[in-house]
């Protein structure tokens, strides 16, 4: 990944270029809020907005899209089914309702939001059928490890052109992200400030110290620099304009290796092989 500023972007497999920095909507209110935070954020540069159908938010998603008097072929919107949905048909008429409450002609990249057993097949067969219809731009999946994407491809041609994992210093999982590189998938940072979790590490206040930056633009940073492209989640304006803040500085790789040190295998959300929604 080559970094340069706040509206660069990654090729993906399907050559689609994708914006490696955005802004996340999880636990934001559907309304005045989401669309108050897209607007902000998009004042500040960024271009990728991630949603899913679980948010509960995509309509304010769609209406500050529309609002925003950038083009839409130049924002990204990422939206996901959720676990309950998934199955062929039940994929095919979830994402009918999530286009519709988004009020968008098209989504950018749409994900399979967990690995549910015994469905993610049926529920990637409806997807690719979307991709292929001119619905969907790019697809992938979220939350999958390693013998979920070998299960997966082993029954589609289709590679998945991302996978949004949780991702921070304290869960590297570098076996995965070396895998999604190897298959040219790639991958996405969900939760990369651990729902606030990393301001607590003094490791990391440490460095945040030596380079003149906070906490969270050492991590965004630190992501980027790994090839990982991020969204990270934020309401106020302060900190939405603070996040993007992390392209004039560069992480020696000395520092680089000390934040992967700093994982403890340790996730603030669900483990993808044993879950239940």
């Amino acid at each position: 990944m080559t970094i340069t500023d706040i509206k660069g972007t990654v090729k993906l497999n399907n050559g689609i270029q994708m914006p490696y920095f955005g802004l996340g909507v999880f636990k934001t209110k559907d309304g005045k809020e989401v669309i108050d935070a897209i607007h902000h954020a998009i004042e500040n540069g960024y271009r990728l907005i991630d949603t899913a159908a679980l948010y509960g938010n995509e309509r304010g998603v769609g209406d500050a899209v529309r609002a925003s008097g950038v083009p839409r072929k130049d924002i990204f919107v990422t939206t996901k089914v959720w676990n309950s949905e998934q199955g062929y048909e039940p994929t095919l008429r979830a994402f009918d309702h999530s286009i519709k409450r988004l009020g968008l002609d098209y989504v950018d990249l749409y994900l399979i939001h967990w690995p549910v057993k015994e469905k993610y097949k049926d529920t990637w067969r409806a997807l690719e059928r979307l991709l292929n219809e001119g619905y969907i731009r790019s697809i992938g999946v979220s939350n999958f490890l390693q013998h979920h994407l070998e299960d997966l491809m082993n029954s589609s041609s289709t590679v998945p052109a991302v996978n949004q994992i949780e991702f921070h210093p304290r869960l590297v999982q570098q076996n995965l992200l070396d895998f999604c590189a190897e298959k040219k998938i790639q991958v996405e940072a969900w939760s990369p400030l651990m729902q606030g979790g990393v301001f607590k590490i003094e490791a990391l206040q440490q460095l945040a110290s030596k380079y003149g930056k906070s906490v969270a633009q050492v991590v965004l940073r630190w992501n980027l620099q790994k090839d990982v492209t991020t969204i990270p989640k934020s309401v106020t304006p302060l900190r939405i304009k603070e996040n993007a803040n992390i392209f004039d500085f560069t992480i020696t790789p000395e520092d680089m290796a000390a934040i992967d040190q700093l994982d403890k295998h340790q996730r603030v959300g669900a483990d993808p092989d044993n879950f239940s929604f």
